[in-house]
């Protein structure tokens, strides 16, 4: 598209003066267009500088105004430049009715995403949601984002602009170029569904281009270790003492059905002994805040004796490096094991060891 010529200047209604102050105005121009509006600041006729659009001098009064006229010259330039990037056609009208947010079609996407993410931060992390959920959260923003360029090439889309076929385009994106599994895509496609209920439900578009639609998810077998796999991880020869300690709480995650955030935040002060000397877990589940118990089978009890003479900081038993070395690392094991397939430690958590 060409360049558009965009113009922003200041000027008094001079036939609107009131108590020796006269109301300043702006105008936009766009390509022969013309869009005029109030700043909400008046000032007196003595004190305007007609050649540069702005109050004279130096006094804190000049001073003052001339901020916020600047201020909204530059936000009227981001909204210009916004519309710029995304349409094929601009005009001083549509740039005014951005800048002052009037008009559903000026509802952004990615701004309402970004919006929503900040109050989900604000309000339920460390409440009701673990910050891992905003995690996933947030990437799931980031591949929106890579779909608006890689498909439109803009930022930001308008929530007029989204109709049934881009919800489609998204999905296949999802599949084809981020590569992602068919069982994992609805989760992906739920947040932007999300988005666009939001903006039916505030009336800023007046049909959810998600209605009838359904990503039907499709799952493959979850693949789980075998007793003779897991006895065969239990018995591998390890390298090193880092390998070792992974191995271990896969194992541990084996015999207690524990997630991999819940065995992360395990401590000594959740292990309890009943009335006939046998040892429970109890403990709330990260994810969900729900409470479990778990009876200790005689390995799993062996390796929180083992670990929990560690003395680590606020009594946690087991050293839990972050997931994606965890993975790692249980890739050398399956491979000394002589497992077939590279387990992680989600694996762990499906092969619960019945009692």
């Amino acid at each position: 598209m060409a360049r558009s010529t965009f113009k922003v200047l200041f000027y008094l209604k001079r036939q609107n003066e009131k108590n020796g102050k006269v109301p300043i105005m702006g105008r936009i121009t766009i390509n022969g267009t013309i869009s005029q509006f109030s700043c909400k600041l008046s000032v007196s006729p003595k004190l305007w500088d007609t050649k540069a659009n702005k109050a004279a001098g130096k006094s804190i009064a000049a001073q003052r105004i001339n901020e916020k006229l600047e201020n909204i010259k530059t936000n009227i330039g981001k909204q210009y430049q916004h519309i710029c990037d995304r349409d094929s056609y601009i005009t001083a009208e549509k740039v005014k009715n951005a800048w002052q947010g009037f008009g559903d079609e000026y509802r952004l996407l990615m701004q309402t995403f970004d919006e929503y993410l900040q109050d989900f931060r604000q309000k339920r992390v460390g409440k009701d949601r673990a910050a891992s959920t905003l995690e996933a959260y947030t990437r799931q923003r980031k591949r929106l984002a890579s779909f608006l360029q890689y498909e439109y090439g803009v930022t930001d889309i308008p929530f007029k602009e989204l109709k049934r076929d881009f919800i489609e385009k998204y999905v296949i994106y999802l599949s084809t170029v981020r590569g992602m599994l068919p069982g994992t895509i609805p989760n992906a496609v739920k947040k932007l569904r999300l988005m666009t209920y939001t903006a039916f439900k505030n009336g800023w578009i007046p049909i959810d281009p998600f209605r009838g639609f359904r990503v039907i998810p499709q799952y493959r077998d979850r693949r789980f270790l075998s007793e003779k796999e897991l006895q065969a991880v239990i018995n591998a020869s390890l390298p090193n003492c880092k390998t070792r300690v992974v191995r271990d709480i896969f194992v541990f995650c084996a015999f207690t059905g524990l997630s991999y955030a819940d065995v992360k935040k395990l401590t000594t002060a959740d292990i309890y002994t009943d009335d006939n000397n046998e040892s429970w877990i109890i403990d709330h589940r990260a994810k969900t805040g729900t409470q479990f118990r778990v009876k200790l089978l005689p390995i799993a009890n062996a390796l929180i004796t083992r670990y929990s003479c560690l003395s680590l900081p606020g009594s946690i038993i087991f050293p839990v490096k972050d997931r994606d070395s965890m993975n790692m690392s249980l890739r050398h094991v399956a491979r000394h094991a002589g497992l077939s397939f590279n387990p992680t430690i989600h694996v762990a958590k499906h092969h619960t060891i019945s009692i």
